[in-house]
């Protein structure tokens, strides 16, 4: 495949676009079909999701950082070495995701029961946790090629593996959840064994992709070779990342705690809200994402005046078009909550939680964008000192407060988000206008040729 074409950020964004799409057409998909089943099995899949979310942020480590290392070795020319960090890449989420598949096999009966739920929706909570998690290294492989190929300049590809995917679950949640082609209805069980067999199948296609579109093939020795450079760059970004974004799923962790004690109506809600929700900042994580994959081409080409402008461009856009797409959204927000649940209260709830999004979903698109490229820049830890003050020592306690306190109910653990998310943004917009993250490049200038392909 052609390795010189040039990146541009409307090319990489729509097919990041649609492939973030199918991957939560997936998690809408188990919402839309296990509400045929009942509420408390989407309560049950809502609050498992969150553990595996917490594994997958866990397993970011590796390819989070190695992500940002290579766009920057690609933005210096040397495509060498950036085929040599991917294996490294491979290898290193692959180990991480069995060490996570043995936890959730271990402790997936604990961690439900340290979240207070009942009896019916415990039992299916624990046997999807046991499930999926139980397959999670499928996951963390996928995380690692899928970034690997975006970041060469190939998006359109990694969506069609990611297409692929979602038509093979959707098909096997029809067959599974509710009991056709002859097998039983194994409902919660049968989502999650959908997830596992879709999954399995996307690492193969993945893998023979990868293959295709790296110029310097991946070698065996390369997936056992453990180079002390290569890694401390990606720990030095893949770290703070991790620990950031960790750090922000504990609290919603901690959010849903709050949650479970409002009541299994506020539960079932949360979850119809944030599976809407996720559409809403679907445009912003795209247009995120294939900015940082430019940011770190320009950083790694020593051309931050580019990177800084291009930063700007794409501000503007994200949050025009998340604005639109939110007022759209909520304009008809009662019918597609009626999509999912006849239930009044719940209908009245997650309405109420799509309507305050228009607060929430602009101050996390300009998250979406400002930490992203402030780690493309090799400047990862400033997003997460800022995040401990923002997240941990500002939300929770005012979430408790709006929650229980002023007897908000639902309503005050959305606004504490949307403090979080608009605090954070403000703090990382004033950073990139500073211009402090420029010194920290990890590809030395005299590495970087002028004409590398950004």
């Amino acid at each position: 495949m052609n390795q010189g074409r040039e990146l541009r950020v409307v090319g990489l964004t729509w097919p990041i676009l649609l492939e973030n799409l199918l991957f939560f057409l997936m998690s809408t998909a188990d919402t839309l079909m296990l509400s045929g089943v009942s509420d408390e099995a989407v309560s049950a899949v809502g609050v498992a999701s969150q553990f595996i979310f917490i594994a997958i942020l866990i397993i970011g480590v590796i390819n989070n950082g190695a992500d940002v290392v290579i766009s920057q070795y690609l933005g210096s020319g040397n495509r060498y070495d950036a085929s040599k960090i991917s294996a490294l890449t491979i290898t290193m989420n692959l180990l991480t995701g069995l060490l996570m598949s043995l936890v959730f096999l271990l402790f997936a009966g604990p961690l439900m029961r340290m979240m207070n739920l009942e009896a019916a929706t415990l039992d299916m909570a624990t046997n999807y946790l046991r499930i999926v998690g139980g397959w999670i290294f499928f996951q963390a492989v996928i995380n690692a090629l899928s970034g690997i190929i975006r970041t060469y300049g190939f998006p359109k590809e990694a969506m069609y593996v990611s297409m692929g995917m979602n038509v093979v679950h959707i098909a096997l949640n029809y067959v599974l959840i509710f009991g056709h082609a002859g097998l039983p209805a194994l409902g919660v069980e049968g989502a999650a064994w959908s997830t596992v067999i879709s999954r399995g199948a996307a690492v193969v296609v993945f893998f023979w992709m990868a293959y295709r579109i790296m110029d310097y093939k991946i070698r065996w020795k390369d997936y056992v070779t453990f180079s002390k450079d290569f890694l401390g760059k990606i720990l030095r970004i893949g770290v703070p990342t991790a620990v950031e974004s960790v750090m922000y799923h504990a609290c919603q962790s901690v959010f849903l705690y709050y949650v479970t004690m409002l009541g299994e109506a506020a539960l079932a809600s949360r979850q119809y809200a944030m599976n809407i929700s996720t559409y809403v900042f679907l445009f912003s994580t795209a247009c995120g994402t294939a900015t940082s994959i430019i940011v770190g081409r320009f950083v790694g080409a020593s051309r931050p005046d580019d990177a800084f402008k291009r930063v700007w461009t794409s501000a503007r856009w994200i949050f025009l078009i998340t604005l639109a797409i939110d007022l759209v959204v909520i304009s008809l927000r009662h019918p597609i909550i009626g999509m999912f649940t006849d239930n009044d209260e719940i209908v009245r709830l997650a309405t109420q939680m799509i309507l305050l999004s228009i607060v929430l979903e602009t101050g996390r698109s300009m998250n979406l964008l400002f930490v992203p490229v402030l780690r493309a820049a090799g400047d990862a830890k400033y997003t997460v000192y800022w995040g401990v003050v923002s997240m941990v020592c500002m939300s929770l306690p005012l979430g408790y407060f709006l929650t229980f306190t002023l007897d908000l109910g639902l309503a005050g653990v959305w606004l504490a988000i949307a403090a979080d998310e608009w605090a954070r943004a403000i703090i990382m917009a004033i950073r990139w206008r500073s211009n402090k993250w420029r010194n920290k490049s990890l590809v030395t200038p005299a590495a970087a040729p002028s004409g590398a392909n950004a």
